[in-house]
């Protein structure tokens, strides 16, 4: 489908190291003039780590923003110059230890997307060894393992809310279905 906006001109209003937003004046599809402002993230990858007896590891950490702890699966940012897959290979290093052998890439999620551009790149990790955890500054996770079932439940009883965990844990609850 062709972009039914027009675009009149942008501005940027703020900007970070994590995200700028910009305020759009479009021409709407219907003719009307309007505003649309946009946050853009920085792009991330997502990874949940399972190991061959199907346990998978999950983190808790608080989230500022929602003011509270939340569980989720390996996350971060993708770094300039950094794949998806090296970002969440770093990313499975730093925050739980472990090294993949096997991966498997299980697309993107745009996490909301009337307003924002945040793709988060998802994948599956397996053949799981472990190595030395290196937390950035400021960083404090708890690691969780749990068997891959009691992390399904979690999304399903509103425990897990993080969006790409949730995705991910669902895909890979439909993949194992599906072998």
């Amino acid at each position: 489908m062709k972009n039914p906006f027009k675009l009149l001109s942008t501005k940027e209003v703020y900007k970070n190291p994590w995200i700028t937003v910009r305020e759009d004046s479009v021409i709407r599809p219907g003719g009307k003039e309007g505003v649309f402002g946009v946050i853009s993230m920085v792009p991330g990858s997502t990874v949940l780590p399972m190991t061959s007896d199907g346990h998978v590891y999950l983190t808790k950490e608080y989230k500022y923003a929602i003011k509270k702890v939340s569980v989720e699966v390996v996350s971060g940012a993708i770094d300039k110059g950094e794949t998806a897959l090296e970002a969440a290979k770093r990313e499975l290093r730093e925050e739980v230890g472990l090294i993949a052998e096997k991966w498997t890439d299980l697309s993107v999620v745009n996490p909301f997307t009337t307003i924002v551009e945040s793709p988060n790149h998802i994948f599956l990790a397996e053949e799981l060894s472990e190595t030395e955890i290196n937390l950035d500054d400021g960083e404090i996770i708890k690691i969780e393992k749990v068997l891959f079932e009691d992390a399904v439940k979690m999304v399903m009883d509103g425990t897990i809310t993080h969006g790409a965990t949730c995705v991910v844990i669902l895909k890979v609850a439909l993949l194992r279905e599906r072998s």
